[in-house]
This record gives C-alpha cells, structure tokens and sequence, in this order.
C-alpha cells in the first residue's frame, strides 16, 4: 500500500522540505488556489482528498493529466517528494 509507504519514504532535507513547499504553494496554488481551496483545479484540503488513494494522487503528480490542465511534475520531483506532498496535503499542507 503505498499510503503506508509513504509514511515511511525518507523525508526530504529541511531546505528540499522548504522549497517543495514554495513550489506547492506557488506553482500548485496558481491552479488549486493560493489556499488549496480549489480554483481552476480542485481543491488540495485533506477532506477533498480522504477518498482518493494516495498512489493516485502521486501518479497524477509526476505524469499530470492528459487533456486537462494538469501538467506533469517529474522534471520537478522526485517520485518520493511526490509522496512526501501527497502524505502532507492529506494531513493539512504546512505554512
């Protein structure tokens, strides 16, 4: 299951931590609102994702969505910080 692992991929550094964080609040919130409350994407709060699984949402993450809006992010990420935001947004994205 990979929700369960990603509670146990390594973390990422505290300066890699900082800029995911930038990018998620920045280049994420540009389509899912600055808040991730939804906007042209939907939103990122843990209560809009509780039902969807994890490995989904980390696919979705590295290769985007065809036809829609999403791009992919693999240039960005590695497919561990992809899980390291997945487990953060499903818990309440820091500040």
């Amino acid at each position: 299951m990979l929700l369960a692992a990603t509670a146990l991929a390594a973390e990422p550094s505290a300066a890699r931590q900082k800029e995911l964080i930038h990018l998620v609040r920045q280049d994420c919130g540009s389509c899912h609102g600055m808040t991730l409350q939804g906007g042209l994407g939907p939103a990122l709060l843990p209560a809009a994702l509780a039902d969807k699984p994890a490995e989904s949402l980390v696919a979705t993450i590295i290769g985007g969505r065809p036809g829609t809006p999403m791009p992919p992010w693999h240039r960005f990420l590695a497919e561990d910080e992809a899980q390291w935001i997945v487990a953060k947004l499903m818990t309440g994205f820091p500040q």
